[in-house]
């Protein structure tokens, strides 16, 4: 098994390992997979050394909590930290037709709705309803799931519930995941989050959050997760027909991932390898999520995870313009992450 670092989410006393699992893919995103496929995955990433799992209700409609609470039964619970959200309810519906892969984009039968509810009752029911799922009584963080169109109610309501949930000790951090950086920087600047998840906005393509999230989170002192580092796929593996944020990369994007896997491999390691270690250029970054299905990508990402990126990469990354004169890199002076 291998030691991964952990690094503590805010001021709180939450820790999380640097790389953890993203639970969508266990919910059957885009494609089904069997109940014992989803539990090796689980299995090959604590053996891997990852102690922090993210989940949410949205993810296959609860498949996804279901599935990793029994993956984690019997393991000490204080060894790990569990995440979910909470914004949207499920809500069974009369007679089951069809599935949820035009709705939701996941591969389950269509046996619930989702109801968008950011009101205190409503992160309270939700909350319980993934307690149940994921058969335990505690939680470690819980984030505000996509507010974008419910900014007003998850910050006049949906936040302060949250508040609360942590003052009375029922979770230990608390924030906000959502796929931009806009909504996010307000968050850390108008309320007390612990960490937000970032998905897709601090990437070796989309650098989104560094003018205001980065930043404003250093300077607040909260953590930020980094989802989404390979883009949807473009950053794993830049072929046509690659997904960039869940849809069929551009053309111009696709020719700038290839260059830069092209750079990578000159330099003696992977697009993968940089893409996960990107983010840690900035200190506000606590950790990257990655989103796992397959028990070999559990594999692929520790094994990436932990090889060198040269310096040079990141200095001839720059030089060429495939990132930004002011993006900092892994080292602060392009040094490789240790």
């Amino acid at each position: 098994m291998t030691d991964l670092a952990r690094r503590r989410l805010g001021r709180g006393g939450v820790e999380v390992t640097e790389l953890s699992f993203g639970g969508a893919g266990i919910g059957n995103l885009y494609a089904p997979i069997s109940d014992a496929r989803a539990a090796t995955a689980l299995d090959h990433a604590w053996n891997a050394g990852i102690r922090y799992f993210d989940t949410a209700p949205h993810y296959g409609l609860g498949l996804s909590e279901r599935r990793l609470g029994e993956a984690l039964r019997g393991r000490d619970r204080s060894s790990y930290v569990l995440s979910t959200k909470v914004g949207r309810l499920l809500e069974p519906v009369g007679e089951v037709s069809g599935d949820d892969l035009a709705d939701g984009g996941f591969a389950v039968p269509a046996t619930h709705r989702r109801v968008w509810d950011f009101s205190a009752d409503g992160v309270r029911r939700s909350l319980e309803a993934s307690l149940r799922r994921l058969g335990t009584d505690r939680v470690d963080v819980v984030f505000l799931h996509d507010p974008d169109h419910h900014e007003e109610a998850a910050f006049r309501e949906g936040y302060p519930a949250l508040e609360k949930l942590r003052s009375e000790g029922v979770v230990g951090a608390i924030g906000a995941g959502m796929n931009q950086a806009e909504m996010l920087t307000r968050f850390v600047r108008d309320t007390d989050v612990d960490a937000v998840l970032c998905a897709g906005r601090y990437s070796l393509l989309d650098h989104g959050a560094l003018p205001e999230l980065l930043p404003a989170a250093e300077e607040r002192g909260v953590s930020v997760v980094i989802g989404g580092v390979f883009n949807s796929g473009l950053l794993a593996a830049p072929e046509p027909g690659a997904r960039f944020d869940y849809t069929e990369a551009p053309p111009g994007l696709l020719r700038r991932a290839q260059r830069l896997r092209a750079l990578a491999e000159r330099h003696g390691t992977t697009l993968r390898a940089a893409a996960l270690a990107f983010p840690f250029g900035h200190p506000a970054v606590a950790g990257v999520l990655v989103g796992i299905r397959e028990p070999n990508q559990v594999l692929d990402a520790a094994r990436e995870f932990a090889a060198d990126v040269p310096a040079c990469f990141w200095r001839e990354a720059r030089a060429e313009g495939l990132l930004p004169a002011g993006a900092p890199v892994p080292g602060g002076t392009g040094e490789a992450r240790p």
